[in-house]
């Protein structure tokens, strides 16, 4: 039975088609999972970059935590993996993701309301923000405030699943996995790109 979902985003001129499913669903199909990963570079610092065989499945900015941090965050996630270092594999998806344009598959892999929280966070435009208690409201469980923002501090596909587009109800950033500095440079960039497309 296959439980995943899937969708079509479009971020400027890069066209991204996502699949999402459980951590249980993926685990009971194979004992070998086996996840590529690398470090590049990208407008906003160093990246780390994950993917399996059906698109990105991990995005990191590594620079306020250092890479070695980076990645056992990231690869703890999915304690079942076989991870492979490929540096020119992660090199291609960065270009394609920082140039903005071409086609890239994202493989997002969290529990049922997690996928929940990432789907919605990826309807949210760039130049555009919402608060966690709008991405509540969003999913239908008003009351879940504090699980949407656990929900969005691990999102795994930083950027292209744009969780630094949600903030505080008072109108501050907010936390951001990979520090408040990334956040509002990622808002920056994303506001002045936004006004010139």
């Amino acid at each position: 039975m296959d439980n995943s979902i899937s969708g079509s985003q479009k971020f400027y001129d890069l066209n991204m088609d996502w699949r999402a499913e459980s951590v249980k669903d993926i685990l009971s199909k194979t004992n070998k999972f086996e996840i590529y990963y690398g470090f590049s570079q990208s407008p906003f610092g160093n990246v780390l970059i994950m993917s399996t065989a059906l698109g990105i499945c991990g995005l990191a900015f590594s620079d306020k935590v250092g890479n070695g941090r980076a990645l056992q965050d990231m690869t703890q996630r999915w304690p079942h993996a076989k991870f492979t270092h490929d540096e020119d594999h992660a090199n291609k998806l960065s270009a394609i993701v920082f140039d903005f344009s071409g086609k890239t598959n994202l493989h997002i892999i969290g529990s049922p309301f997690q996928i929940k929280v990432w789907r919605a966070i990826l309807q949210i435009q760039a130049g555009q923000v919402v608060t966690y208690s709008d991405v509540a409201a969003e999913i239908n469980q008003p009351l879940s405030v504090r699980a949407v923002g656990t929900a969005i501090g691990r999102n795994p596909i930083s950027f292209l699943i744009p969780c630094h587009r949600v903030i505080q109800k008072s109108g501050g950033l907010g936390g951001y996995h990979w520090g408040l500095e990334i956040k509002e440079y990622l808002l920056t960039f994303e506001n002045k790109k936004s006004k010139n497309v």
